[in-house]
């Protein structure tokens, strides 16, 4: 199996992006899988999320678009086995002016990552929901793109542009891109809205559309104060179950094969009181 490069990216905020970057990475961890996770958000979210202090997190990204410093130098071990990371800060906030004019701004971090991707198995890059110039890099070094999609009216908004956008980095920039799909998240079973979205994201995405559907949890939402992946925090919640079968399904596609107990498929979560 080749090294794979896989954006997680959506323009809309508030979609459970980082909280899928974090997760899915934690997950292809635990299933034994080397994973760098590059934090290409100023929030820094996915850094903190993962226990480290962003405000001291040096080197940073930030000093690999920028002053092209080697990826390695800002790459750290997290809590969990097999799960690295290349932290962001809100220095990231100047990237896109200190890279307005730069010579081949757009490829910064493909360049960057050329240089790891013999170390690890897949890398996954979280994205600030924009379609800035931080996110072109990502996609611009990316081999596929995992869109999350909040289950609320306003999913829908902004996704044919994003998914339009993607297409364009394709043709100008990374002929190798490619969707790998939608993911369902913040999801509660139980509201029409939630299954109105599902119909028409179904039919938006067809099948490239995960089926597994990550389900509004608590522990989810709690995991990040803690500075944990689900994995840590609480392995025998829904959303750690959730994610787990995320990551046999993207595994599945692949034609990788895990442990029979992670693959038992799973019925679509119904969430009670003390979960949403």
């Amino acid at each position: 199996m080749m090294v794979e490069t896989i954006v997680v990216a959506n323009q809309k905020g508030g979609v459970g992006k980082t909280t899928t970057a974090i997760n899915l990475s934690a997950a292809l961890a635990n299933l034994g899988f080397s994973t760098l996770l590059i934090d290409m958000d100023p929030q820094g979210n996915a850094t903190s999320g993962l226990g480290f202090d962003k405000s001291q997190f040096s080197p940073n990204i930030y000093n690999v678009v920028v002053e092209l410093m080697p990826l390695e130098k800002t790459i750290k071990d997290t809590a969990v086995p097999n799960l690295r990371v290349s932290g962001a800060n809100p220095d990231l906030l100047g990237a896109e002016l200190a890279l307005a004019s730069a010579l081949g701004r757009e490829s910064r971090l493909r360049g960057a990552i050329s240089s790891v991707k013999g170390t690890y198995k897949f890398i996954l890059i979280d994205c600030p929901p924009s379609l800035g110039i931080l996110t072109i890099n990502a996609l611009n070094a990316a081999d596929k793109v995992i869109i999350p999609i909040q289950g609320e009216y306003y999913a829908l908004e902004g996704l044919a542009q994003f998914v339009e956008a993607v297409t364009r980095v394709k043709e100008t920039l990374n002929p190798k891109l490619s969707l790998e799909g939608g993911l369902l998240t913040m999801f509660d079973s139980r509201m029409l809205l939630s299954n109105q979205v599902k119909d028409e994201v179904s039919k938006f995405f067809g099948p490239s559309l995960f089926s597994t559907i990550i389900p509004r949890n608590i522990r989810l939402a709690e995991a990040p104060g803690f500075g944990q992946s689900i994995m840590q925090y609480d392995a025998k919640s829904r959303g750690a179950s959730a994610y787990l079968a995320l990551a046999n399904e993207f595994l599945a596609r692949r034609g990788v094969q895990t442990a029979p107990a992670a693959q038992q498929s799973q019925p679509e979560p119904q969430p009670t009181e003390s979960e949403l």
